[in-house]
């Protein structure tokens, strides 16, 4: 929960529970003071500050590039040099004056003259073309940054120069696995876990998705099916980001992962349905649909989902966990013949998504929620008109599928007590 919206509930709270004469007004002013003052945030000052560093960026480095074959090379070299120095010296003097937003701007707008530095560079002294080392190098570069500085900006300017040059090597060498892209992924996310950051938190959830769907798209080459290698990684992102918030120090990285694995989780399910049969034809021979070792990360994801529900006590993640459960074992429920349709498949799809909902309401997570109705629309959608055969055995097993979901929540609102319906 983002601090100032805590905050704001929090006092709209206290002020109903003294109008209420819950608490007596010293209490609540006793909570008051015991909480911390707020950061200052972003105010519309910061704002076109932002903008105007952005232009001022932009500028330099459009002048540079229009004039670059009429200035010498040392000049050249100094001016992207003079670039990094300034933007590093005004990052020096905002931090200096309280101002960790445009310091954090001018150490991300540093990272990316030192991006356009490496590939001038290679092009004037006619470097090895080897444009996925280069992206390497920057990736490096702006890591350094980021470690040095605590920037945000250039955590993601090293996330995207990681990120594209992981696929450009996946694109390269399809036949190789690419897992140095992994050892790169775990500092940025030590990172997050040590600044405790929540945009941290995104910029890492975020940047594993390229990976693991360039990797699932160069399995499709050796006949196996990419919707359900993209289900193990949703399943190991969900039961990780779970496994990972139950502890209290990396509770903001561990819960921005689990929702990421969540829609990732209910967009996976979608995919199942849309291009199994449709788009990617389904493979019948020797070959597996999917690699050993994605399925043991989707088992390693519903371990993990069902031992934080063990240390924490909740139901709810003991729903999630069946959720992945069953998004994974659509993979086997399918047929290995293309005639008929793979109703124990989609009734498994649907049940999937049915707990994520739970799981969500249950536990109070909103991201959950939203995720299971999304994929439950998309699975609903893809039954009933991207897969083939009878519109009438498709409209009557949705007709059973809902009978069957009203007679469930008819048994969980008797089981549950009144309160919490």
């Amino acid at each position: 929960m983002f601090d100032k919206a805590y905050r704001q509930r929090l006092e709209a709270d206290l002020a109903q529970w003294e109008a209420d004469g819950v608490i007596a007004p010293a209490a609540a002013g006793a909570i008051r003071n015991a909480l911390p003052p707020l950061s200052p945030g972003i105010n519309i000052a910061v704002v076109v500050a932002i903008v105007g560093g952005l232009l001022i960026s932009a500028a330099f480095l459009a002048f540079v590039a229009a004039h670059w074959t009429e200035i010498a090379r040392l000049l050249r070299f100094a001016i992207l040099l003079a670039g990094m120095i300034v933007a590093g010296g005004l990052g020096a003097w905002f931090a200096g004056a309280g101002r960790t937003v445009l310091a954090d701007l001018c150490a991300g707008i540093g990272a990316i003259i030192f991006g356009a530095g490496i590939a001038l560079v290679g092009q004037m002294y006619h470097l090895g073309d080897d444009f996925a080392g280069g992206m390497l190098l920057w990736s490096i570069g702006a890591f350094a940054a980021a470690v040095l500085t605590g920037s945000r900006g250039a955590l993601a300017v090293g996330l995207v120069a990681a990120c594209i040059w992981t696929c450009t090597r996946l694109y390269d060498a399809p036949d190789v696995m690419h897992l140095q892209f992994v050892a790169v992924w775990l500092i940025a996310a030590a990172l997050a876990l040590a600044w405790n950051s929540r945009v941290a938190a995104h910029l890492v959830a975020i940047a594993v998705l390229p990976w693991w769907i360039a990797t699932s798209i160069r399995f499709d080459l050796d006949g196996m099916q990419p919707a359900f290698v993209l289900a193990n990684g949703a399943a190991l992102l969900f039961g990780a980001g779970l496994a990972i918030a139950a502890h209290p120090r990396a509770q903001r990285l561990g819960s921005v992962l689990s929702f990421y694995g969540a829609f990732s989780l209910a967009v996976v399910a979608f995919l199942e349905v849309m291009t199994i049969d449709d788009i990617f034809r389904f493979r019948t021979g020797a070959v597996s649909a999917q690699p050993p070792w994605t399925i043991l990360c989707g088992v390693a994801g519903v371990v993990l989902a069902l031992a934080s529900a063990g240390i924490n006590r909740r139901a709810g993640e003991i729903l999630a966990g069946s959720a992945i459960g069953l998004v994974l074992a659509a993979a086997p429920l399918w047929p290995a013949s293309a005639a008929g349709e793979p109703w124990f498949a989609y009734a498994a799809l649907l049940c999937a998504m049915l707990c994520l909902v739970v799981s969500g309401v249950l536990d109070d997570v909103r991201p959950r929620i939203v995720a299971g109705w999304l994929g439950i629309a998309g699975v609903i959608a893809g039954i009933t008109w991207a897969v083939k055969g009878s519109l009438l055995q498709r409209s009557a097993f949705l007709a059973v599928a809902g009978i069957i979901a009203v007679v469930f929540a008819s048994a969980l609102n008797r089981a549950l007590p009144r309160q919490t319906r």
